[in-house]
C-alpha cells in the first residue's frame, strides 16, 4: 500500500481520504501492527514548532493525519493539497462501529471520572458489541505505570487516548514500546462528544469549514488556544516565502 506524505513545518502528514485511512487502520488492526496516530491540528503542530521533545514525539508517530481544516488551507498555501480532512472524532466513531461488528477489543483512557464513564455508557448502549475491555479516567499518577500495565495485560486491538494535547501523545510515545499491538490513537476532545457533554458542530458549520468558531461560540474559554491559528498560517506563509528564495 503506497503512503505519501505532505510536511507542513516540518510535520509529516498522510494524505489518504478518510476511507482510505480507515483500510489502512483496518489493516493494522487484523495484522496486529502497532501503530500510533496523531490526529494534528494547527494547535498542535505549533505546539511542536515550539516544543523540540514534543516535535519529535509526533514525528515518531506511524502517521499524522489533517485534523483540522487549517491543515488543509496550509497544504494549498505550500501548493501540495492534502484532499481531505481526516478527524480524530470520524476515526474514533468509525473504530467504534467496525468494532461493534467484528469484536474488538478497546480500551478508553482519559477524561474527567465522570466524563469516562458517561462515554464508556455511551459506547455501550450505541455499540452494545464492542469488546470495552478497560478503561480508566484521565487523572493518574504515570509514574506507578498501573495503567499501562493494565493495557500491556488486557492487550487490546484499539486504545482511544484521550489525554488532551499534549498529554496524550506524550503519553502514547512515553508506554507504547511495553505494548506487543494494537492501534494507539490521541483523540482528544472526542470524550467529550461521546459523553454528550459537548456536541459537535452541526454539519452546516462543517460545510463552511468554520467548525472551530462553533467550538469558541460554545467554549468562550478556548479563546486562548485559537490563537494559535493566525500563528500557524503567517508561519505556513514565512515557509512558503523563504521556499521561493
Amino acid at each position: 500500500m503506497v503512503e505519501n506524505f505532505v510536511k507542513i513545518l516540518g510535520i509529516p502528514f498522510i494524505t489518504k481520504r478518510f476511507n482510505e485511512m480507515m483500510d489502512l487502520i483496518v489493516d493494522k488492526i487484523t495484522s496486529k501492527e502497532k501503530t500510533f496516530i496523531v490526529t494534528a491540528n494547527p494547535e498542535i503542530v505549533m505546539q511542536a514548532k515550539k516544543n523540540h521533545d514534543y516535535f519529535e514525539v509526533v514525528q515518531s508517530a506511524n502517521y499524522v493525519v489533517p485534523d483540522g481544516y487549517g491543515i488543509i488551507l496550509a497544504s494549498r498555501m505550500l501548493q501540495t493539497p492534502i484532499p481531505e480532512r481526516v478527524t480524530g472524532y470520524d476515526i474514533t466513531i468509525r473504530l467504534l462501529e467496525l468494532s461493534n461488528q467484528r469484536g474488538w477489543k478497546v480500551y478508553l483512557l482519559g477524561g474527567k471520572k465522570e466524563v469516562n464513564d458517561a462515554a464508556a455508557a455511551s459506547i455501550q448502549k450505541d455499540y452494545p458489541h464492542v469488546n470495552l475491555v478497560g478503561r480508566h479516567h484521565g487523572f493518574f499518577n504515570w509514574e506507578d505505570g498501573k495503567v499501562a500495565k493494565e493495557i500491556e495485560d488486557l492487550q487490546p486491538d484499539i486504545v482511544l487516548v484521550a489525554l488532551g494535547v499534549p498529554r496524550q501523545e506524550l503519553w502514547i510515545a512515553k508506554h507504547i514500546d511495553r505494548f506487543n499491538h494494537g492501534i494507539f490513537i490521541g483523540v482528544g476532545g472526542s470524550i467529550d462528544v461521546l459523553a454528550g457533554t459537548v456536541k459537535r458542530a452541526p454539519k452546516i458549520w462543517q460545510a463552511l469549514k468554520i467548525e472551530w468558531l462553533y467550538r469558541l461560540v460554545k467554549q468562550p474559554s478556548r479563546w486562548r488556544r485559537m490563537l494559535a491559528l493566525p500563528e500557524f498560517v503567517m508561519e505556513v506563509l514565512k515557509e512558503k516565502f523563504s521556499s521561493k528564495k
